[in-house]
């Protein structure tokens, strides 16, 4: 699994880092930073709810 995110689209909601601390933070400026692009499997229940959560749809999942 690879994860792209658009800093562009987030707004700050922070449901990502709730969902997968391990992959996601929050920067200064509020919006996603990225912290593991091609995490591990154990993580991909995580990242899947992550993704399904972002009000901003900032977030894209590829295999």
């Amino acid at each position: 699994m690879k994860i792209i995110v658009d800093r562009e689209r987030c707004v700050g909601a922070g449901q990502c880092v709730l969902a997968a601390a391990a992959v996601f933070e929050q920067s200064e400026d509020g919006l996603v930073e990225l912290l593991q692009p091609e995490p591990s499997e154990d993580l991909h229940a995580a990242v899947t709810e992550a993704e399904l959560i972002c009000p901003s749809g900032a977030i894209e999942l590829q295999p």
